[in-house]
């Protein structure tokens, strides 16, 4: 039964990053000036039908007649008039069509110090002419057979990376409609300020806030597990109904998150999940009433002072039918709120090590230089922590001043 390896047709990439199509059979060229070879070969590969031969006698046409037939292998004579053949070896190697080609190199004397400078400039392999056969058809059929698997391997990779590129495309056009759909930086009664950074692989952050009447201000965000489209789109999702929600749902946190909760059951929704954070500020009462499913804690800094205001339930979507509790805090004037995904904190330093939640306070709770954001400051020092401004997850924070 024949070993012949037969690949589709199909464009595939030498190392030289040239296009170069692979062959749908072994192919063989051989370079000798000695009419007598061709013909010997070409009678040793007479009986293997299915390996298609080509004979090249003047040296100079070598390389032009290679990329035009395109073989699987090469037998290179090594003394032919007008060229060195060690230096055609090397020629081969200088070419992107050529460059991957394996070469066997024919010679009439076994010398070890010829066969050591064909290695050195490119040879595959070292025959001294002819020998049996038996053994020319069998290296043949060896380096045809590795050649054409490098042209698959090769194709692999090229698909590969085409459908890597157009992922991500796809993710950074994802990651451009998310950020089209969060709410502009707004000034009044509070004022506020946000980033989004999305990491290479999309995560599933989304926030808001809105005026739900004159004096009462909601705000939230939600970090749906895993990334991709998927979870963005789900995160949208639960945007979406938030936004929904009438003034006198949308002020009630715990019965927010109930809401969300029975609708975005993981069982039904691939089983993806998300933490939230929800508050509610009452700008008469000088109040913030909130109720997390999961999620990190909000900061409200007011003067020297940080409250962690915690979630007090679990993740939403994970339990059916659970009811979440509301909290309240005072929120004193000029006192700010920092709303965030654990994308912020969540940082692998250069040493290998995590940032450390209690790090991770500590710096927030350090005051910015005066004109200074507190955000811009978070990002700058994640990206100096990892060494990269390329984040793991996405980073998501809002921060509101309470006037």
């Amino acid at each position: 039964m024949s070993q012949t390896a037969t690949p589709p047709a199909e464009t595939s990439l030498t190392g030289g990053g040239s296009a170069v199509e692979a062959p749908d059979q072994i192919r063989v060229l051989l370079v000798d000036d000695q009419a007598i070879i061709g013909e010997a070969v070409r009678r040793m590969l007479a009986s293997q039908g299915e390996i298609e031969y080509r004979y090249c006698q003047d040296p100079l046409k070598a390389i032009e007649t290679a990329k035009e037939f395109r073989p699987t292998v090469i037998l290179q004579d090594l003394v032919m008039p007008g060229v060195d053949g060690l230096d055609l070896v090397r020629d081969y190697r200088t070419i992107d069509e050529t460059r991957e080609i394996p070469l066997i190199v024919l010679s009439s004397k076994e010398e070890a110090t010829t066969k050591a400078e064909a290695f050195a400039r490119g040879a595959n392999d070292y025959l001294v002419k002819l020998p049996d056969p038996v053994e020319v058809i069998a290296r043949i059929r060896y380096h045809s057979r590795g050649y054409l698997a490098l042209l698959q391997r090769n194709a692999a990779f090229k698909a590969l990376a085409a459908s890597e590129r157009h992922m991500a495309e796809e993710l950074s056009r994802a990651a451009e409609y998310v950020r089209s759909l969060l709410d502009p930086p707004i000034e009044g009664r509070v004022d506020t300020s946000w980033r989004f950074v999305p990491s290479a692989s999309l995560g599933g952050d989304s926030f808001g806030y809105h005026w739900l009447d004159g004096r009462r201000f909601a705000m939230y965000l939600i970090d749906v597990c895993g990334h991709g489209v998927g979870p963005a789109l789900l995160s949208i999702s639960a945007m979406n109904m938030v936004r929904s929600f009438s003034a006198a749902e949308a002020s009630d946190p715990s019965l927010v998150l109930s809401r969300l909760n029975a609708a975005f059951q993981m069982d039904r929704h691939n089983g993806m999940y998300f933490t939230m954070w929800y508050g509610v500020f009452d700008a008469d009462a000088r109040t913030m009433t909130w109720s997390g499913g999961g999620h990190p804690p909000a900061f409200l800094l007011a003067g020297e002072s940080m409250h962690l205001l915690d979630s007090q339930g679990p993740m939403i979507g994970a339990i059916p039918d659970l009811d979440w509790a509301s909290v309240a805090i005072d929120v004193p004037e000029e006192a700010r709120l920092l709303l965030f995904s654990d994308g912020v904190y969540e940082i692998q330093k250069t040493d290998g090590e995590m940032w450390s939640w209690d790090d991770f306070v500590a710096f927030m709770g350090e005051p910015p230089a005066a004109g200074e954001s507190r955000i811009d400051r978070l990002v700058a020092q994640a990206c100096r922590l990892q060494g990269s401004d390329q984040f793991e997850d996405d980073f998501s924070m809002v921060e509101a001043v309470f006037h």
